[in-house]
């Protein structure tokens, strides 16, 4: 019995033996990855010192990144648009590049054309582009006053750039008056004429707002757009 306790206390009993290492308690497994840690200890500690990349480097990375990234060359694209205009006593009320006799007008930057406005940006969303606020901003003097129709040509010159053509587009206006029932084919006309379409493939429509809220009391004009646009 002494001589078991001698054998399983040999580490305590003598007095001139030294804690062994911890290599040496260490089984074989844990030995390894007690090595494995400590040979890359002076890696892991070079990391975490290594400073965050400025933000003039994330920007670089950035442009870098969508510089080689180039949309996808789909058979087809659906853009939506919407836009809304204040009327006022004694404006022009311009809708569809047509103007509508009436007593009030848009408040806008420039002709106010609601329906155009709406058309652009569909095709402009259809592209995956800014909207027109971003490409025409109103903070720019040259569209002071300017037709829309600008912005239409613009619209459809990005759209044949990108390789796409008109598949088809419905509108919808919303307003309470004037009714816009004498003019609905004069506006299709001007915008199959703006956009290169065929009649067939342009629909507009127009409704009242049952004199609900700013579009039902004549104080504002809106329209709603969708676009489909095909791979040439």
């Amino acid at each position: 019995m002494a001589v078991a306790t001698a054998s399983t206390s040999l580490y305590f009993a003598s007095p001139t033996h030294q804690k062994p290492s911890i290599r040496t308690q260490l089984s074989p497994p844990s030995l390894i990855l007690h090595r494995l840690i400590s040979s890359h200890r002076p890696l892991l500690q070079s990391r975490r010192s290594v400073p965050p990349p400025t933000a003039s480097a994330v920007e670089a990375v950035q442009d870098l990144s969508a510089a080689s990234k180039k949309p996808p060359l789909l058979p087809f694209r659906v853009g939506h648009g919407f836009d809304l205009h204040r009327l006022e006593p004694g404006l022009p009320l311009i809708i569809g590049g047509v103007d509508i006799p009436h007593d009030r007008g848009c408040d806008a930057h420039s002709d106010g054309d609601v329906l155009l406005h709406c058309v652009v940006d569909a095709i402009l969303g259809a592209l995956g582009l800014p909207d027109i606020g971003q490409i025409f901003p109103d903070t720019d003097p040259r569209w002071r006053g300017a037709r829309s129709s600008v912005f239409m040509r613009e619209a459809v010159r990005l759209m044949h750039e990108a390789g796409y053509e008109l598949g088809n587009l419905d509108a919808t206006l919303i307003l309470q008056k004037p009714k816009l029932s004498p003019h609905k084919e004069a506006i299709r006309a001007n915008l199959c004429e703006m956009l290169g379409a065929d009649p067939s493939v342009v629909n507009l429509k127009a409704k009242t707002h049952e004199k609900v809220d700013s579009l039902g009391e004549n104080r504002s004009v809106a329209a709603h757009t969708v676009v489909l646009l095909m791979r040439k």
